[in-house]
C-alpha cells in the first residue's frame, strides 16, 4: 500500500548546521493527529470490516455481475485503497521522520501488518477480474462510462494475467510481504544508524555525502575515504540485504513465469520492454558525447591530471561557495513556477504555508528527498534535507513539481491518480528545468552562466548516465544472483564495472569505490526503479524544446497530461505534443539537448 519514492540525488542531498531561515516541518494533523487518534482507530476498525464483507459479497462473483454492480464493486475496493493508503502514509511519513525511533518504527510494522491481514480476503479481486473473458469485459464497459474510466486499471491488471498463479499461492504471497519489507527496513535503519567521522564532526550519511560537493578538495577527499570505510566495516549487512531480496525477487518470478527480472517493472510502469531497451541503448551510446566529455572538461577546470571520485561533484573553481537561505529558495522555485503559469505557483503555495513540506536535516531522518503523494482526499507531503547548496534548490524544485502533479492528477481518483514511474517524473523534472531556466536567464556574466550550466550538465548526467549505470548494474546483479550467492567482493565488481564505462577515462577509482553501492536506496526500496530518471529526463528534454519553440497552447496542454494522471498511455500523453517515446529517435532529442550544453560550455573556453 505504501509507495515512498526515492530521490535521484542521492550523493548531492544535504545536511545541517547552517543558518538557512525557518526551514518547514510536517504537519501530518490532515492524516491524523496521533497514534492515538480516535479517527485512526475508527478507519481501522472501518477497513477491517470493509474488507471482510467486501470479500463476502463479491468472491467467486465477479463473472456473474452486470456492469452496474462492477462498477459498485470497484468503487467500494477504491474507498478501501484510499482508507489503507491513509493509514499507512501516516505511519510511513512519521517513521521517515525519525527512522532510529523504534516507537515510530513498531507503530508502521503493526500498521502494515494489520493493514496486510485485513486485505489478505481482497486478492482474489485481481485474480477473478483476470479470469474474466476479454468479450465479457468489453461488453460491460460499452454499457456503463462510469466503468469504462476504469478501463486503464483493468488493463494493468490484466497485463499480468500471463504471471497469476493460483488463489491460494497469490494469498501465501500477499501475507509474505510483511516478512521481504523487513529487509527494507533493515536497511533503513542501518543506513540512518551509521555515523562518520570526518575531520573530527560526527555526521550522518547525508552529512557526509554532502560534503562531496565542498569547495575544499581535501575535505572531499576526507568524506569520500570515511564513506568507504564506514561502509565497508557494514558491507555484510547490504550484501545480505542485497542477495535475500534478489533471491526473492528470482523465486517469485520464477514461479510466475516472468521471462526477466525486469518484466514486472515493466508491466507495473506500463511501458514496452523495447522502449526502455531503445532508451538503455541510447544513453550508453551517448557516454562518449555526454559524461564522457564533460568530465574531461572539468578535469581541466580543476586543474587535475586524472579526476578521483571525490571530484565528480565538486563545484567549479570559480563558483561561490554561499549558502541560499529557505526564503530565497522558496522564491526562486515560485517565481520560475508562476512565470510559467500562475496556476502552477497557486497549486504550489500551499506546501510552504501549510506544513506540507519537512525540509530540515535531522537525526535518523530518512536521506534524500521525495514527495509522496498520501491519498487522493488530502495531498502530498515533500521531504527534503535542505542545506542552502544550489543543487538543494533544485532538488526543491524538482519535488515541489512531483508534489503539483500529484495535487492535479488527485481528482482521478485512487486508482487511476498513480501515474506510472516513467511518466512520475514529468513534472520533477519539468519545474527544475523552469527553475533552471529562470536563473540562467538572470545571471549577471559569463562566469555565473557558466557555473550554472555546469551544475545543469551535472545534475542531467546523474539523472541520465548515472541512472542508467545504475539500472546496467541491477540488470547484472540479478543475473549473477540467479547464478548464487553473491559476496560483497562479487558484487563490488558488478559496480565497478558500470562506472568506468559510463563516467570515463577522466577517472580514476580510490580502493573502497567498489562498496558505493551499499547506500542507494531504489536497488533495496523499488528494483529498477531508476531508468524512470532518464525516462523523465529525457521525456521534459523533448517536451520543453517543444515548449520553447513557442507551440501554441502548451500550458493547457501541459496542465491537461498532469491532469490524466495513470489514466493514459505515454503514447496518449505525448501525442498532443507532437511526441512519441517508441520512436527510438525521440530519445536523441533529448540527448541532444544535454550534448548541447557541452557545446556551449566548450565554446566558452
Amino acid at each position: 500500500m505504501l509507495h515512498l519514492p526515492f530521490p535521484v540525488r542521492d550523493a548531492n542531498a544535504s545536511s545541517g548546521g547552517r543558518d538557512l531561515g525557518n526551514l518547514p516541518e510536517w504537519n501530518l494533523d490532515d492524516l491524523y493527529t496521533g497514534e492515538d487518534a480516535a479517527e485512526l482507530k475508527r478507519d481501522l476498525d472501518w477497513l477491517e470490516e470493509a474488507c471482510a464483507s467486501f470479500a463476502a459479497d463479491y468472491e467467486g462473483k465477479l463473472a456473474t455481475l452486470d456492469a452496474k454492480g462492477l462498477l459498485d464493486c470497484v468503487l467500494r475496493n477504491e474507498k478501501i485503497s484510499q482508507i489503507a493508503g491513509r493509514i499507512m502514509s501516516y505511519a510511513g511519513l512519521r517513521y521517515y521522520q525519525m527512522t532510529t525511533d523504534g516507537g515510530r518504527a513498531k507503530f508502521m510494522s503493526d500498521c502494515q501488518e494489520k493493514i496486510t491481514n485485513y486485505t489478505t480476503p481482497l486478492v482474489f479481486f485481481t485474480l477473478e477480474l483476470n479470469r474474466l473473458d476479454d468479450d465479457h469485459l468489453d461488453k460491460l464497459l460499452d454499457q456503463n462510462g462510469d466503468l469504462a474510466r476504469y478501463k486503464p486499471v483493468f488493463d494493468r491488471i490484466r497485463a499480468m494475467k500471463p504471471y497469476q498463479l493460483s488463489d491460494e499461492l497469490e494469498k501465501f504471497l500477499h501475507d509474505m510481504g510483511v516478512v521481504g519489507d523487513a529487509w527494507e527496513k533493515l536497511f533503513d535503519e542501518t543506513i540512518a544508524g551509521l555515523t562518520f567521522n570526518v575531520n573530527g564532526e560526527e555526521l550522518n550519511i547525508e552529512g557526509t555525502l554532502n560534503l562531496l560537493t565542498e569547495q575544499d578538495r581535501a575535505t572531499r577527499e576526507a568524506a569520500s575515504h570515511e564513506v568507504a570505510a564506514v561502509l565497508g566495516e557494514n558491507i555484510r549487512t547490504f550484501a545480505r540485504v542485497h542477495n535475500t531480496q534478489s533471491k526473492e525477487k528470482e523465486i517469485v518470478d520464477r514461479w510466475r513465469g516472468m521471462p526477466t527480472p525486469q518484466t514486472g517493472r515493466h508491466l507495473s510502469n506500463h511501458v514496452e520492454p523495447e522502449v526502455v531497451e531503445a532508451l538503455r541503448n541510447a544513453v550508453v551510446n551517448a557516454y562518449p558525447k555526454l559524461s564522457h566529455r564533460y568530465y574531461e572538461l572539468k578535469r581541466k577546470w580543476l586543474g587535475l591530471d586524472v579526476m578521483q571520485v571525490w571530484d565528480r561533484n565538486a563545484p567549479l573553481p570559480l563558483e561561490d561557495s554561499r549558502v541560499v537561505g529557505w526564503e530565497e529558495a522558496e522564491k526562486t522555485v515560485m517565481d520560475a513556477y508562476g512565470a510559467f503559469d500562475t496556476r502552477m505557483a497557486d497549486i504550489a503555495a500551499p506546501f510552504f504555508s501549510k506544513g506540507w513540506i519537512d525540509a530540515a536535516v535531522k537525526p535518523g531522518k530518512a536521506p534524500g528527498a521525495f514527495a509522496h503523494p498520501t491519498v487522493t482526499n488530502v495531498h502530498p507531503y515533500v521531504m527534503l534535507n535542505y542545506l542552502g547548496k544550489p543543487r538543494d534548490v533544485m532538488t526543491l524544485a524538482h519535488e515541489l513539481g512531483h508534489g503539483v502533479h500529484q495535487v492535479l492528477a488527485a481528482d482521478q481518483g485512487e486508482m487511476l491518480s498513480s501515474t506510472p514511474l516513467t511518466l512520475a517524473e514529468t513534472a520533477s523534472v519539468f519545474g527544475e528545468m523552469l527553475t533552471f531556466r529562470k536563473m540562467l536567464d538572470a545571471a549577471p556574466d559569463a562566469a555565473k552562466r557558466k557555473v550554472l550550466l555546469a551544475g545543469k550538465v551535472e545534475d542531467m548526467i546523474n539523472t541520465v548516465v548515472r541512472q542508467i549505470a545504475f539500472y546496467d548494474f541491477e540488470c547484472k546483479l540479478h543475473d549473477a544472483r540467479r547464478m548464487g550467492e553473491l559476496t560483497p567482493e562479487d558484487i563490488g565488481a558488478l559496480w565497478m564495472s558500470v562506472q568506468g564505462e559510463s563516467l570515463g577515462p577522466a577517472f580514476e577509482f580510490m580502493d573502497g569505490y567498489e562498496n558505493f553501492w551499499a547506500y542507494i536506496p531504489h536497488f533495496v526500496h523499488s528494483p529498477f526503479y531508476v531508468y524512470a530518471y532518464a525516462f523523465g529526463d529525457g521525456l521534459v528534454n523533448a517536451l520543453y524544446a517543444v515548449y520553447e519553440s513557442g507551440a501554441p497552447g502548451f500550458e493547457d496542454k501541459y496542465f491537461d497530461m498532469l491532469k490524466a494522471g495513470g489514466s493514459k498511455h505515454h503514447k496518449e500523453l505525448l501525442a498532443p505534443f507532437g511526441l512519441d517515446a517508441s520512436d527510438p529517435a525521440f530519445w536523441d532529442k533529448g540527448l541532444n539537448m544535454i550534448s548541447g550544453f557541452i557545446d556551449e560550455l566548450e565554446a566558452m573556453e
